[in-house]
């Protein structure tokens, strides 16, 4: 089944119910409820109000965008590119591309016009619809020349070279488009984080984007009554494939654009949220407010939250055992997936699994896991290997790119580029990104393991490990750390603190900076090795 067809079946059972809120950083009392007639004229609510989507709507517009997408041209094949901060908008926009039989194409809104540029010559969309915040990339990309011949705007203040994306869903036919989708057809290009270097387009098919409903709904049991927090950007895999849980179950999700700490603890209270897909870092603030004395939790009702989930990066142990101290009796989840395995839950440690909070779990539903040397061979138990998955979602290939393709899919197995080993009941935990291990003399660190040992710090708000230019080793682990507000410590307590690692895997150097993370929460170590990385340590 194509995954347009459970947002049909929705809006068929249960069409009054809401589909999702969205609350903007200015979100106060006032309540918006979009209107089965609405048009241009109400469609521009104060952003400061908390907008409702129903499932009845959320199709209607999918059916009328996939109709706007035929008649301009832009059915079976073509692409359409989105970028757009989260927003009501962007679940309509995304089915109805997919419903005319194009291929959405989501775009990282903390791109820059150069990086948008680069990402559209690449997959050359025929069309974009893009937020309020992007008109001054659109006219520059514009004036430099690109595929794109149409651009839909959502904002107010619609540029002249646009089309008004409330002008196009109200002057659409309506009625579902007549356009035959199957289980094979490809669906969607979405981009890799860029952790390592410049992103990639990953093609995906209607199969691989629906097996995640499967995965989803069976890791973490969401029912119709639930309600799903979602903080991270939409353009990404992991959020987009969490919310499918909801997707599946017909639960209501929350789009909360601002990731402070009150905000958040203000949405998981006034919303009634049960279940929350979290990044480390907005974890790390939370706590670090909590633990000041700036914010308490008993000043919320969290009740109903009753499960906590963390994806896109490894989870510091420590900072689950702090998180437990006040929540003991709610439920965690660590999600693995990566953008080619189309999202989350590849693998995955599991609810009932907290004593093994650091690993980030066993295959998922339908998956499967080894652990291999760079030969292909599985690696004994224990041993430090490359992680490769294989399952239903795997992408088909990465587009214009065959070399790529050909090195990360090897007789159906996906190589994630993640080192990792397996312990003796078969969990798995990572070690770090095979491009981000130091090689120093010879021996092979693996940043995580000293990042870890640092974070244990309480006076660490963040640290990342690179490795540093040395005459002698070439390379040698150099330690960028985030202190917490107000915290205090030396080099040489750092250093001090670090003894009791093994001598070639202490810091040579530390460096008191911010710790930059992507939209995904991923630490940029390309951005810091480029700071960083060239400079001889400190002895």
């Amino acid at each position: 089944m194509p995954i347009t067809e459970l947002l049909k079946k929705n809006a068929i059972q249960n069409g009054d119910a809401v589909a999702v809120v969205e609350l903007s950083p200015r979100s106060g009392s006032g309540k918006i409820v979009l209107p089965a007639d609405y048009d241009a004229a109400a469609s521009f609510p104060d952003l400061s109000a908390r907008r409702e989507m129903t499932w009845k709507i959320m199709d209607r517009d999918a059916d009328r965008i996939a109709n706007f997408c035929v008649s301009r041209g832009l059915g079976r094949g073509k692409h359409v590119a989105v970028l757009m901060r989260n927003a009501l908008e962007w679940f309509p926009i995304y089915f109805g591309i997919m419903r005319s039989g194009a291929l959405v194409v989501p775009l990282n809104f903390r791109n820059t016009t150069e990086e948008t540029r680069k990402c559209l010559e690449l997959t050359q969309p025929e069309a974009i619809f893009f937020g309020t915040e992007y008109s001054g990339q659109m006219a520059a990309v514009r004036e430099e020349g690109t595929s794109v011949k149409t651009f839909i705007s959502t904002s107010p203040d619609c540029p002249d070279f646009a089309v008004k994306y409330f002008d196009c869903v109200r002057g659409a036919s309506g009625g579902p488009p007549n356009v035959p989708l199957s289980d094979e057809d490809d669906a969607a290009i979405y981009f890799t984080s860029g952790t390592t270097g410049q992103p990639k387009a990953i093609l995906h098919t209607h199969a691989s984007i629906m097996s995640v409903c499967v995965t989803e709904q069976t890791h973490h049991g969401q029912r119709a009554g639930d309600v799903f927090l979602c903080l991270a950007p939409l353009f990404h895999t992991g959020a987009m494939m969490h919310w499918l849980g909801s997707l599946v179950s017909c639960g209501k999700a929350v789009l909360l654009r601002d990731g402070k700490p009150k905000s958040i603890l203000n949405a998981l209270s006034e919303e009634g949220v049960t279940i929350a897909f979290m990044l480390v870092p907005w974890v790390q603030d939370i706590l670090q407010e909590v633990e000041s004395g700036n914010l308490s939790f008993e000043d919320y009702n969290l009740d109903r939250w009753r499960l906590m989930h963390i994806g896109a990066q490894p989870v510091p142990p420590e900072l689950i055992a702090r998180w437990r101290e006040f929540f003991p009796e709610q439920q965690y989840d660590t999600n693995y997936g990566l953008s080619e395995s189309m999202g989350p839950g590849c693998v995955h440690l599991g609810v009932e699994n907290l004593r093994k909070v650091g690993a980030i779990g066993k295959p998922g539903i339908n998956w499967q896991a080894r652990i291999v040397s760079d030969d292909g061979k599985d690696v004994p138990r224990g041993t430090i290997g490359e992680l490769t998955v294989k399952g239903p979602g795997v992408m088909k290939l990465y587009y214009r790119d065959e070399q790529s393709t050909a090195a990360t899919l090897r007789d159906g197995w996906l190589y994630t580029g993640d080192m990792g080993y397996e312990d003796e009941e078969g969990f798995i935990y990572l070690v770090d990104r095979k491009k981000d291990v130091i090689i120093s003399g010879g021996e092979n660190i693996f940043p995580i393991q000293i990042e870890d040992h640092i974070r244990a710090m309480g006076c660490v708000k963040d640290v990342a490990v690179i490795g540093g230019y040395d005459k002698r080793l070439l390379e040698v682990p150099v330690a960028i750390v985030s202190m917490k507000d107000g915290a205090a410590a030396s080099e040489s307590d750092f250093a001090a603190h670090c003894e009791a690692l093994p001598r070639y895997k202490r810091p040579r150097g530390f460096i008191f900076a911010d710790v930059p993370r992507n939209a995904t929460g991923k630490i940029e170590k390309p951005r810091l090795r480029a700071m960083y990385g060239g400079a001889p340590a400190n002895k």
